[in-house]
């Protein structure tokens, strides 16, 4: 896959669609990478007229790592006395020069998850760069909403297992803990998902520095007030990693936003609910 300078790092990408349609840039989460879009539904999103892009975050999959700022001390940062290695407005500052590689303009953004807290960043921070927002089962970071269940939370804070085996099937489990309920995935599908991410680029250290960023940014809500973008928000109502309240105060913060709660959807993508996600996005980007 292709690698882009953008922002003094290296964004490893992927494009799908015709490169002359309107961009649309896919935005992934905490310690996610890029192919958690996964190809089926780039190429349904492609099939609505667009070039689709999706990349790896800063300390994610293929881009460029940050060990050398070393573990956060997220206690600290939490309390307000540590410092962030670095801050979701540096992310949203990644994806603008992802933008300037690819050479566009201006695009679509879709973010999910950590992914949809960047993009309502960039809405914040690069008002003039953004074309429509949808964000996905993300939240403002007002910590009154959005919380995560204690099961989801020991997904993210466990210890890790040795072998590779063992961290495979682990995330098997995890998947199993905050995935949709309505459209349960198979033990083959997800043992499937888990090995492709552990040998492609799995890195625990980064999303520490990627949760510590989640954590020091702060609360958006005001400053969401401003947003005048075409924006969906949508979540499922069994998502136990962002409660749906965090979709709803999300909503509610951005002006002349569409809320789209989807019954029996967790903190994942099925793809049974692969064609109402992109119907939810399209009907964003048509009122850009």
């Amino acid at each position: 896959m292709p690698r882009a300078q953008a922002n003094g790092l290296e964004l490893e990408y992927d494009t799908f669609g015709d490169p002359a349609a309107p961009p649309i840039v896919l935005v992934m989460g905490l310690g996610a990478q890029m192919i958690t879009w996964e190809e089926g539904f780039c190429e349904l999103l492609a099939s609505r007229g667009f070039h689709v892009v999706r990349f790896d975050n800063r300390d994610a999959g293929l881009s460029t790592w940050f060990d050398e700022l070393g573990a956060p001390d997220l206690a600290g940062i939490v309390a307000g006395t540590a410092p962030a290695p670095y801050l979701l407005s540096d992310l949203a500052d990644d994806t603008v020069g992802l933008f300037d590689a690819l050479g566009f303009a201006k695009a679509h953004v879709v973010g999910a998850s950590m992914g949809g807290m960047v993009a309502q960043q960039l809405a914040i921070d690069h008002p003039d760069r953004l074309l429509s927002l949808t964000s996905i089962m993300s939240t403002t970071g007002d910590r009154s909403v959005g919380q995560v269940s204690p099961a989801a939370l020991a997904t993210l804070t466990g210890s890790v297992p040795e072998t590779r085996e063992e961290q495979i099937e682990l995330s098997v489990a995890n998947y199993r803990v905050t995935g949709s309920p309505g459209y349960p995935a198979t033990d083959e599908y997800l043992r499937r998902k888990a090995t492709r991410n552990y040998d492609r680029g799995r890195h625990p250290a980064g999303m520490q520095r990627q949760a510590a960023a989640v954590v020091a940014s702060g609360d958006r809500t005001e400053r969401l007030h401003s947003v005048r973008l075409p924006t969906v928000v949508l979540h499922g109502d069994s998502d136990v990693m962002i409660d749906v309240s965090g979709g709803k105060a999300t909503a509610a913060a951005i002006p002349d936003s569409e809320l789209v709660i989807v019954p029996g959807m967790g903190h994942d993508l099925p793809e049974p609910l692969w064609p109402e996600i992109v119907a939810a996005i399209v009907r964003a980007t048509a009122r850009a």
